[in-house]
């Protein structure tokens, strides 16, 4: 039996698309550990200057773009700190592999890669035997 998905459904958040929360979006101190300059890409901070904490469903939370979801945070914020810890649950996140779209390389990636992208080093390279997919039964039209 197939079920189908939930329509009502405005916005998709990490925690939907994984099923269960993680633990440092509900404790600061897993995240306070990051180093944002070591963790980024070419040591270019440019990137991580557009990631701000948002609010989504009432709730502090950070956009994660590789997988079009937000990542919403439970736990209390200091002031003065929104951006920096926005962005050290964003990059723990996408060290951690929890991101959806780092997960869909492994099957879809088609050029090789690092898995877990330039954040994390010594990441195992994938998409370097992409095959595109077949539909079981499907056959092409004749033209």
């Amino acid at each position: 039996m197939t079920k189908e998905p939930d329509k009502t459904t405005v916005g998709i958040d990490a925690e939907y698309l994984s099923g269960h929360r993680f633990p440092y979006q509900e404790d600061m101190s897993l995240v306070e550990d990051v180093d944002l300059m070591a963790a980024t890409p070419g040591q270019d901070i440019n990137w991580l200057e557009d990631v701000e904490l948002l609010v989504e469903d009432g709730l502090p939370a950070v956009f994660d773009r590789y997988s079009n979801s937000f990542l919403k945070l439970y736990f209390d914020i200091p002031e003065g700190r929104e951006n920096e810890i926005a962005r050290k649950v964003l990059i723990k996140h996408l060290q951690s592999g929890n991101s959806y779209g780092i997960q869909l390389k492994q099957k879809h990636c088609k050029f090789p890669q690092p898995e877990l992208g330039s954040w994390v080093e010594g990441s195992r390279i994938v998409g370097d035997d992409w095959h595109a997919p077949v539909l079981e039964g499907w056959q092409p039209p004749a033209h």
